[in-house]
């Protein structure tokens, strides 16, 4: 626990409140002031002659960290300092423009607050921490990110890499925002320069990547990071929303997305009970994975009516957020059949993961029960047939970032193998080992700095694998304290970091096909954990609809598992044969993949 500010400093601000407005601050020639001489803070020059800064009175905001955030708090009005700063970095012709939401003093909790964004974007959004009373802020990285996301900026033409971008949207930006946003913030209020700002990161998706990213690189400015559903391993994760559809391409079979919706909803249905409810929700997907088989479901009946359906975009699935760039929409008929063999084939080869044409292990998949979102296929009027759809959330990242081309999509998959998925993989990689990977597996600096982690994914995740926040978790794991039993290496990276399964959810939300449980105050227990020492054991939960909507869950750290005794409680269990089900390793890959 970090030790609490001085008394003075609190006397300090409390003073500041007492005896100045909004208005009495919030000027430019106030920012101006207080902005650093160029040299004392290594990396920036900054530019006094565009900064900008006025007082925003009873503005309205919504819940902090936008789509991905996990709050609930209704929208309120606040009053802040609304400020602009442009710095350079020396030696580069550059100029990055930061924005800053300072709260009126009466209101500042001595805390600073980072959101993620989504997709290809940061967040743009300056003002999600008002509602916890802290100081907070976006950046355009350089390449003007309130106005483009990073894909639009990743290519400087055919073939050229805009690295600057690429570092700063990877990890670079967000922490020299957060770094000169707590120098700003200590001056602002009339804080000494050693004075604590409690420092929180919240974000999922991409945001989770973005949080995990400043872990990793920026550790000791942080004292709180909540990361939900992080995209790492960027380059896998990116070619494996390419994989659903090389399964049927090369089975040369494109399965009614009905079928597939069967199979996915008949799995729920048979794998529910298996941890000791039934409530709609496969709270243990090892479980079903281990025991129950997908051929069952062939020659069951579905029916689907004629509708206009979304296919996913980066990371958004039905009931888990808003589509985003990279979805597509298309017409359906309606469908009337039975589950053959080959639909159960597509299904089980998809689950299964990629392997090389050796039968080496390449990647991790979704877990059985998550829905097949990748592997809709789309209606031709010309063939009355189901046919290739490519998502365009792996086939882009494809074309700009391995193939270098500035195109939107491949355009077929002819000639592609599982081979190509794995080059494909391997090739990403090591290009942005350093910058979109995103998977150092030693915190030391984060965990020496006091910081604290708190890692949720959905189980039942169609767009990131739930498995892959698990094998980030064990690779820390192995990584920091090898060494050292299981229990003790458990006791020790419990103690500051806790990754959470949410039974059922879907990619940042919850799921319309489980009528699961879902974190509604993350920041709570964060502030909590990181201010007061209070430690969580488990994480609070709410359900959101279905039969036992409303009920509070308080859900398992992993490695634990849940198993329910009653349809009130359930228990914590260590389920070894389980932990293997989530175990990979991935000798299709010369290079260790954390």
């Amino acid at each position: 626990m970090q030790c609490p500010t001085s008394i003075s400093a609190v006397v300090a601000i409390a003073a500041i409140a007492n005896a100045v407005s909004l208005s009495d601050i919030c000027t430019v020639t106030k920012i101006q002031s207080i902005l650093p001489s160029n040299g004392t803070l290594l990396g920036f020059d900054f530019i006094p002659s565009v900064v900008m800064a006025s007082p925003i009175y009873n503005a309205t905001t919504g819940m902090a960290g936008g789509m991905e955030s996990t709050t609930t708090a209704n929208a309120q009005t606040y009053s802040y300092c609304n400020i602009s700063v442009t710095y350079t970095h020396p030696g580069k012709d550059d100029t990055v423009t930061v924005k800053y939401a300072f709260p009126e003093p009466s209101k500042f909790k001595k805390r600073f607050y980072v959101s993620g964004g989504g997709g290809y974007s940061l967040s743009s959004d300056a003002s999600g921490g008002l509602q916890y009373g802290a100081a907070s802020g976006a950046t355009s990285a350089g390449y003007d990110a309130f106005d483009y996301t990073y894909m639009d900026k990743v290519l400087t033409g055919n073939g050229s890499i805009n690295w600057d971008a690429t570092y700063m949207f990877g990890f670079q930006a967000l922490g020299e925002m957060t770094l000169l946003g707590k120098t700003l913030t200590r001056s602002f209020y009339g804080m000494s320069n050693t004075s604590k700002v409690y420092t929180y990161f919240e974000g999922c998706s991409d945001g989770g990547r973005e949080g995990m990213s400043q872990v990793q690189r920026w550790g000791e400015e942080y004292d709180g990071v909540i990361a939900g559903a992080p995209a790492l391993r960027f380059a896998q994760q990116q070619v494996l929303h390419v994989f659903s559809s090389a399964v049927e391409h090369r089975q040369g079979y494109y399965p009614p997305p009905c079928a597939l919706n069967k199979i996915v909803n008949a799995t729920i249905e048979a794998c529910d009970p298996l941890d000791g409810r039934t409530d709609g929700v496969v709270s243990r997907t090892d479980l079903c994975q281990l025991h129950f088989n997908l051929s069952s479901i062939v020659g069951e009946s579905y029916y689907c009516a004629d509708t206009s359906s979304t296919s996913l975009g980066f990371g958004y699935s039905s009931g888990g957020g808003p589509s985003s760039a990279g979805s597509t929409t298309s017409y359906e008929p309606d469908q009337n059949g039975t589950v053959t063999s080959k639909d159960v084939a597509v299904a089980q080869a998809i689950y299964d993961g990629l392997h090389d044409s050796s039968g080496q292990r390449a990647y991790l998949s979704w877990q059985i029960a998550s829905e097949l979102g990748d592997a809709a296929t789309v209606w031709s009027n010309t063939t009355n047939s189901w046919t290739l759809s490519i998502p365009s959330t792996g086939g882009e990242y494809v074309t700009r970032f391995i193939q270098l081309l500035n195109t939107t999509n491949l355009s077929d998959l002819d000639g592609v193998t599982y081979d190509t998925l794995v080059d494909w993989m391997n090739t990403g990689m090591i290009r942005y080992l350093d910058s979109l990977q995103t998977t150092l597996p030693d915190l030391t600096t984060f965990r020496s700095s006091g910081g604290k982690l708190l890692h949720y994914h959905g189980e039942s995740d169609p767009s990131i694998p739930s498995a892959s926040s698990v094998h980030y978790w064990q690779s820390v794991r192995s990584i920091m304290y090898g060494n050292l039993t299981s229990d003790a290496a458990l006791a020790e990276l419990e103690s500051w970091y806790q990754l959470y399964l949410i039974p059922g959810a879907a990619h940042c939300g919850t799921n319309s096909l489980q009528p699961g449980p879902y974190p509604e105050n993350n920041m709570n227990t964060m502030i909590d954990w990181v201010e007061n020492g209070v430690k969580p054991t488990r994480l609070n939960t709410t359900v959101s609809s279905g039969p036992y909507a409303n009920e509070t869950q308080l859900l398992c750290p992993w490695p634990l598992r849940p198993m329910w005794t009653d349809n009130a409680t359930f228990d914590c269990v260590d389920d070894e044969q389980s932990m293997e089900s989530w175990t990979y390793t991935f000798p299709a890959f010369n290079l260790p993949v954390y």
